[in-house]
């Protein structure tokens, strides 16, 4: 072979060994920029992953401002209404009654401050409008005694349905007079408190009374605060009427006599007539009638005989106090929240307190 045909070949040789290596190179550059970029992608993953998400700020919110309680708030609410039906209870609270009227008066210059004040309460039925619709409301009432020991100890029990008036000591209905504790001082010691507000309470409670005979459960239903007035009795005629319930058939008659107003023969034939006793009951009848006006007439003298046995042994210092003894009644006074009751107001408190000054 001829020297340059060799070295051609030579040339050509080292020609395509060069773009080998060439190739080599590049590819080896194209491997090493790929595996760069991945491992600037999952770098750049695994940042992202880590990244907090940003989240939009919520504009800042008026700040919201609630009225301070009021020292005697809940007073009317902590007071016991008594007579009230227990199914009626929820009705009394329906709304929201203001009773700012009852926690004025405690305040300097009303009708009750600085004094010693016994409080009850009790509903009245009425019909009133609340946003133009008329309802008859289970309305609450408050009624202070202003008085330097409590006014009573017993309660009074009696309706249409009972044979006779029954009184029994508070405490066997479970009511007694308990000391209020003003909202700012019921972090304190109660027994360090001189408590001037006291409140008739009741402990028995609506889930015990399925527990209780329906004769004791109606009791309450009739309830109503004694109050014994020994210097003012005689100022009321004592009363000439007697609760009849005879036993008649086919139904029981139920009815009141007066022993100075009504004429015994002529009340019965009445009643024939009016085809509520039949003929033959009439003796009967009347004899039962008989009995209660005796049993009525022996309450009334044993009254009093008991009054001037009282009268007789109270010191002075107690017929001042019986003396100087004061009732005031208060209703809720009108709000957009309550019906309106002022054209149903009343001074009559029951058949033992009489009346009392409304507080407006």
């Amino acid at each position: 072979m001829r020297k340059g045909a060799k070295r051609k070949v030579s040339e050509k040789e080292e020609a395509i060994k060069s773009t080998e290596e060439e190739d080599t190179t590049t590819a080896k550059k194209d491997s090493s920029k790929s595996m760069q970029e991945k491992t600037t992608k999952t770098e750049s993953s695994k940042a992202g992953g880590r990244r907090k998400k940003v989240k939009p700020s919520k504009p800042e919110s008026e700040p919201e401002f609630f009225p301070d309680r009021r020292n005697l708030e809940d007073l009317w609410k902590q007071v016991f209404p008594v007579g009230t039906e227990w199914d009626q209870l929820d009705q009394v609270y329906q709304y929201k009654w203001n009773f700012s009227n009852l926690e004025n008066a405690f305040e300097e210059g009303g009708e009750l401050y600085g004094q010693k004040v016994y409080l009850f309460g009790s509903t009245e039925p009425q019909l009133v409008f609340f946003k133009n619709e008329g309802k008859v409301t289970c309305i609450p009432v408050v009624v202070a005694v202003v008085s330097p020991f409590p006014p009573s100890d017993k309660i009074g029990i009696n309706s249409v349905q009972r044979e006779a008036e029954e009184i029994v000591p508070m405490k066997q209905m479970k009511m007694d007079w308990v000391p209020y504790i003003p909202l700012e001082d019921r972090d304190s010691q109660v027994e360090r408190l001189k408590s001037q507000i006291f409140i008739l309470s009741c402990t028995q409670r609506r889930a015990g009374l399925r527990h209780l005979k329906l004769e004791h459960v109606k009791k309450f239903e009739y309830c109503l605060p004694y109050f014994y007035q020994p210097l003012q009795e005689d100022e009321f005629e004592q009363s000439t009427i007697v609760q009849i319930m005879f036993p008649a058939e086919p139904k029981p008659i139920i009815c009141e006599f007066d022993w100075e107003l009504d004429e015994l023969e002529e009340f019965t034939d009445k009643l024939i007539e009016e085809e509520e006793l039949s003929a033959d009951q009439k003796d009967a009848f009347k004899d039962f009638v008989r009995e209660k006006v005796g049993e009525g007439k022996k309450a009334n003298r044993e009254a009093r005989e008991a009054r001037k046995k009282a009268l007789a042994e109270m010191s002075e210092e107690t017929k001042t106090a019986f003396q100087n003894i004061k009732f005031y009644k208060f209703y809720p006074v009108p709000t957009p929240d309550s019906p309106d009751v002022s054209n149903v107001k009343s001074s009559f408190i029951n058949r033992y307190y009489r009346k009392a000054h409304i507080v407006l």
